[in-house]
């Protein structure tokens, strides 16, 4: 069995190590429907019906009881190379929200789109965001979208160039709020750009509203070690790549090494050795009475689905389940009655329920 070392930062700022544990429990795991080629996310539609996305940029409606399957039409072109494709979804009354990476003569952007589902097509689509960062690189694209009483929250990477994530001339690296119509919010900080929340963010794949607090979470990917969970305020820099608790990925360390420093936020949990997170989801049910109050959070490098136990509103230990049971897990939500649904981003991947 593998030991994990994991570090938690209080609010004290100090740092208490400690091994996680894989763990067992009692459960049933069954794919819904037909596989999936690399799924990235999912968003509820109406009571039992789930729209799934697919990375090479197809969508998918889905009956969760029945299992049946209907692709639907009219999704944006995107840009399907290596981690960029068609990527989050979110629904919002009548409107469907689709994080995707655009195409930009032969380069991509992140970008946001909406429309409204009618049957199993799209009507009305429009683009409401496309950042300034415009890349050939595949990677690090971002792509999760939040919303709370107010603003729609996207996040995104920073490409694969690690100092735009300091820019704020640059929505990359960021995490941006804009309104239901695409307007763009004010930035949260003098000399941002209009829409910019929070910078200092290397590839945010999960975030989620505190069921009680209200407040946003989101999870990065560290390079080799490093990946952090924060609580997004208004404004914050969250330091990368000026701060990381992770290593070149050839060795060494990152810019001057630095975790902390004035003027940056701090995380409220980091993995070192990175479990590579994707996806992430408040747990509020009552079917897993040991998930009861936690977050959940999906690892693409371990293939296991990890539970953060909460404790005065900020993590204080994990514990990793179905370990290598599905392949690499990308993203996960709770059902009404208390399930849990997760996809698995495998070549025959799909969506699986969790329950008892």
């Amino acid at each position: 069995m593998k030991k994990f070392l994991k570090i938690f930062i209080y609010l004290s700022i100090s740092l208490i190590s400690f091994k996680a544990l894989s763990g067992e429990f009692n459960y049933k795991l069954e794919q819904i429907g037909n596989a999936i080629s690399h799924p990235w996310g999912m968003a509820e539609l109406e009571e039992n019906i789930w729209l799934v996305t697919s990375r090479e940029g197809a969508l998918f409606k889905i009956d969760i009881q029945s299992g049946i399957q209907q692709p639907v039409i009219n999704t944006p072109e995107v840009f399907a190379r290596k981690q960029g494709g068609l990527l989050d979804v979110a629904v919002l009354g009548r409107d469907i929200y689709l994080c995707f990476s655009r195409p930009q003569d032969g380069a991509a952007a992140t970008a946001l789109y909406k429309a409204q589902l009618e049957g199993t097509a799209l009507l009305g689509g429009e683009i409401l965001f496309t950042s300034n960062q415009i890349s050939r690189s595949g990677r690090h694209f971002g792509c999760r979208i939040e919303f709370d009483n107010r603003y729609i929250y996207l996040s995104l990477g920073d490409r694969g160039a690690r100092n735009s994530a300091q820019d704020g001339l640059l929505y990359a690296g960021g995490i941006i709020r804009l309104d239901r119509d695409g307007q763009l919010a004010p930035a949260a900080k003098s000399g941002w750009l209009d829409g910019l929340f929070t910078k200092g963010n290397r590839n945010p794949q999960g975030m989620a509203i505190h069921p009680q607090t209200g407040a946003i979470w989101a999870h990065e990917h560290g390079p080799k070690g490093g990946d952090e969970v924060n609580i997004l305020a208004a404004g914050k820099n969250y330091g990368w790549p000026t701060l990381s608790y992770g290593q070149e990925y050839f060795g060494g360390k990152i810019g001057e090494g630095l975790t902390r420093a004035q003027g940056y936020a701090d995380p409220v949990w980091v993995w070192v050795p990175s479990i590579a997170p994707s996806g992430m989801a408040f747990y509020d049910g009552d079917m897993f009475t040991e998930f009861k109050g936690g977050l959940l959070v999906g690892s693409l490098k371990f293939r296991e689905l990890y539970h953060l136990q909460l404790e005065d509103g900020k993590p204080i230990s994990d514990q990793a389940y179905l370990k290598r049971k599905i392949g690499r897990i990308r993203d996960v939500a709770v059902v009404g009655d208390g399930s849990i649904l997760i996809l698995s981003d495998e070549a025959s991947g799909g969506l699986y329920r969790l329950y008892r």
